[in-house]
C-alpha cells in the first residue's frame, strides 16, 4: 500500500517591507553588512561563514563562494552591500582574515550558529512576528528576482542550484505579481 504524498509547502520568503524592517533594526555596522551580504547575494549560511576579507572583490562587487560539494561560483552584491562591507572592514581594529567575526574580546570567525543567532536577534528587534532564518533571505533573493522578471534559468545559475526543480522551490511569485499576472491573463 502506497503512502500518501506529502504536500509541498510554499517557501518562506520575506516581503520587501520585512527586509526593510530588518535593515532598520540593525544596530551596528557589522549587522548592517551581514544583512546586506545575505540578501543581495543569495548565499547559503555556510558560504558566508567561510568567507575571508580577501575573498571580496570590491571592484567587481563580487565574491567567490563555495557551494554544496565545494563547487566555486562567483556571486554578486549591490552598491549598498559594498559600502557597508567596506565600512565594517574599515572599522575593525583586528587583522583577522575572516570576513565576519564575533564582537567579543576573543574575536574569531562567526560560526553558523552565531550567524543564525544574529539574524534571529535582528528579526526580533525588527518586530517581525515570525521566526526568521538566514535561509529565508536566500528564498527572498530568488523571489525578488522572479518578481523583477528573471527567468528560473538565470536564478538557478546565480544561486548555484544544479537542478531547476530546486530553484522552483526557492523562487515563487509574490502575491501582488501573482495577482497582476492572473488579471492580465484571465
Amino acid at each position: 500500500m502506497k503512502e500518501p504524498k506529502v504536500g509541498k509547502r510554499i517557501s518562506k520568503f520575506l516581503t520587501k517591507h520585512e527586509i526593510e524592517h530588518l535593515r532598520a533594526a540593525c544596530s551596528s555596522t557589522m549587522e548592517k553588512a551581514l544583512i546586506e551580504f545575505f540578501y543581495p547575494t543569495g548565499c547559503r549560511i555556510g558560504g558566508i561563514a567561510k568567507r575571508n576579507r580577501e575573498d571580496i572583490y570590491f571592484a567587481g562587487n563580487s565574491v567567490i563562494v563555495l557551494g554544496k560539494g565545494d563547487k566555486e561560483r562567483e556571486v554578486y552584491f549591490n552598491i549598498r552591500c559594498s559600502i557597508l562591507l567596506k565600512r565594517y572592514i574599515d572599522e575593525r581594529e583586528d587583522m583577522d582574515p575572516c570576513l565576519f567575526i564575533t564582537g567579543r574580546n576573543s574575536k574569531k570567525r562567526m560560526s553558523i550558529d552565531t550567524l543564525r543567532y544574529v539574524i534571529n536577534r535582528i528579526s526580533k528587534l525588527a518586530g517581525i512576528n515570525k521566526t526568521i532564518h538566514p535561509h529565508q533571505l536566500r528564498h527572498s533573493y530568488a523571489t525578488y528576482m522572479v518578481d523583477n522578471g528573471a527567468t528560473l534559468e538565470v536564478i538557478q545559475n546565480l544561486i548555484g542550484n544544479e537542478k531547476s526543480e530546486t530553484t522552483r522551490i526557492y523562487a515563487h511569485l509574490s502575491g501582488k505579481l501573482r495577482y497582476d499576472l492572473y488579471s492580465k491573463y484571465f
